[in-house]
């Protein structure tokens, strides 16, 4: 099951960290951030634009863990349109970081033997026969699923629908915002405080994936796919939520 677990794993090494990548070599401007570390909490280093442009530009991100690296990154693309919410920044961070290992983003937990699903029709074909928890778990791999392949791959989603009109974006926001909502109206979600959570990814299930297609075109993969594609994927996305900022 996906927590919103990775910025309560923040510990010294993180915050020496940040404090470095915002001040340097400079005594008093590492002084100066520890005043406003104690202040206002790690949160106003991890917010700050500086960091993530440090973390981008000072080799960073290949040092810091992958837990702040993403978590970084999450939180400034969320932020960029719109969306200022640490739990939500927190359970997209771990989204990414659990499904990144092996096989994690086709199964519905980690255990060894737990049957794959490729396709989110998979998913719904297995919720017709599920019950209790298996039911709950598959419910939020749904939204899962769907958020994370339509976040990070976009570009893939949409040479399908060109190339074997296969279905597009919408369909994916259509599937995981229903698997949130499924998923949230379980006792289940309630016992582990996820109840709420899922309710906001499924009415903001857009912006989400438009959030993580921002890192996926800048960050993970800026060279792939079809250019034209993806620029009138962003115009669209652009025009549908009303943003103001830069495609990129």
């Amino acid at each position: 099951m996906i927590l919103p677990n990775v910025r309560a794993s923040f510990g010294r090494a993180e915050v020496g960290l940040l404090l470095g990548l915002l001040a340097g070599a400079d005594e008093h401007a590492r002084r100066r951030e520890e005043d406003r570390l104690r202040e206002e909490g790690i949160d106003a280093l991890l917010d700050d634009p500086r960091t993530l442009n440090a973390l981008l530009t000072q080799k960073g991100i290949s040092t810091a863990p992958p837990r702040l690296v993403f978590y970084v990154l999450v939180r400034h693309a969320l932020l960029e349109n719109g969306i200022d919410s640490p739990i939500t920044a927190d359970y997209l961070a771990a989204l990414l970081l659990e499904f990144g290992r092996n096989a994690r983003a086709h199964r519905i937990d980690d255990a060894p033997d737990a049957p794959e699903y490729h396709y989110l029709a998979d998913i719904v074909e297995a919720l017709a026969s599920a019950t209790g928890r298996q039911a709950f778990l598959l419910r939020a791999h749904l939204g899962n699923f769907a958020l994370w392949l339509s976040g990070l791959f976009p570009d893939y989603i949409t040479a399908r629908v060109v190339r074997r009109g296969a279905p597009g974006l919408r369909y994916y926001e259509e599937m995981g915002a229903t698997g949130y909502r499924l998923a949230a109206d379980t006792a289940d979600a309630e016992n582990w405080g996820l109840d709420r959570l899922y309710y906001t990814f499924a009415d903001q299930f857009p912006a989400l994936r438009i959030a993580l297609n921002r890192i996926a075109d800048r960050h993970l993969f800026p060279m792939t796919g079809d250019p034209v594609e993806r620029l009138l994927r962003q115009i669209a996305d652009r025009y549908r939520t009303g943003a103001t900022n830069h495609l990129n």
